[in-house]
């Protein structure tokens, strides 16, 4: 029995799998926990695991950097230590891969039927592959295929700085230094929390009245800010959320493009987190391939690289089930 680990900030998700005959994995039990309501993850893997369960191989993929096999997550009070969880299940197969390395290894176990092809000029080349995931942040990964097989690599992409491609985004870098002013990073803006500074950039800077509909930025309680701008923006609803939706996309898929080029994937580019299937029309609509295209002289390169949407929620999940197999 194999056990694997989506663990994040807000849920983690664990599962029990068991191999097949034809060497497939198949759920044998899952279940999901807010992960704040435990102080540590021994706590929660107690309250998943049964009781006389044998492990032959566990994995996690981890929200957060992965150092020498240990990680302190980034936004949990808890330590993960690989040799510990070796003691504690009495096997030597324990790993810890960083979050999107595991979503990384999960797209390869995608059907086409699960993926969402963003480049009508796409063709099909055998390369290196990158994945860029936005969710409660901006997560990066790279697939180095060396002539045989696919190679994991994590990657803190997410976290290099802000690349200003118009005047309106040059604007916008000099609004998110005021409240980032020893940083500003593509996570500031492709994120959950990007919505509300690009609707906020925006409002300053007189694009559109304000929507009230949208909660103002220190009023929490009345729901989700980031996912009403999201939402009303894609009906078309609100012109300053409807600008916000549209400049989201457009770093998106810019930045997307620079992680093609730096890590030459002509394989292809995978989109996952939890963000891009719920704005999915808004990423079809040309907006996003145009700015992944815009890099001048290597617009040609580009052109022909498959960039593919994830619908499939579990991919970090099925990365660490299929981590030793």
């Amino acid at each position: 029995m194999i056990l694997a680990g989506d663990i994040g900030g807000t849920k983690t998700t664990l599962a029990l799998m068991a191999k097949t005959d034809a060497g497939d994995l198949t759920c044998v039990h899952e279940q999901t926990f807010a992960s704040r309501e435990y102080s540590v993850f021994d706590d929660l893997l107690t309250a998943f695991l049964p009781a006389n369960v044998t492990l032959s191989a566990a994995c996690f993929g981890v929200a957060g950097p992965v150092v020498e096999q240990r990680c302190r997550t980034t936004n949990l009070p808890w330590v993960l230590d690989a040799q510990l969880l070796k003691q504690r299940f009495n096997i030597e197969r324990v790993r810890l891969l960083n979050d999107l390395e595991a979503m990384a290894l999960g797209m390869l176990q995608l059907p086409e039927h699960e993926l969402i092809e963003l480049n009508p000029n796409a063709e099909a080349k055998i390369g290196n592959k990158a994945v860029i995931a936005a969710g409660t942040g901006l997560g990066e990964a790279i697939l180095y295929w060396d002539d045989s097989r696919y190679h994991a690599i994590a990657t803190e992409g997410g976290h290099s700085d802000l690349a200003p491609t118009t005047a309106q985004q040059d604007a916008l870098l000099v609004f998110l230094r005021s409240r980032y002013p020893d940083h500003v990073s593509y996570e500031r803006v492709i994120c959950g929390d990007g919505f509300s500074h690009l609707y906020d950039f925006l409002l300053e800077h007189d694009f559109a009245n304000a929507c009230l509909a949208v909660p103002s930025l220190h009023d929490a309680e009345q729901g989700d800010r980031n996912a009403m701008i999201s939402r009303l923006g894609l009906a078309g609803e609100d012109a300053l959320c409807a600008e916000a939706l549209r400049l989201f996309v457009e770093f998106y898929g810019a930045e997307a493009g620079n992680l093609a080029l730096k890590t030459m994937a002509l394989g292809g580019v995978y989109i996952g987190g939890g963000i891009a299937a719920k704005i999915l029309p808004a990423m079809q609509n040309g907006d996003f391939i145009q700015a992944f295209k815009a890099k001048g002289r290597f617009q040609g390169l580009l052109d022909k690289v498959s960039v593919k949407l994830s619908l499939n929620p579990r991919t970090p999940l099925l990365g660490a089930g299929y981590y030793f197999c």
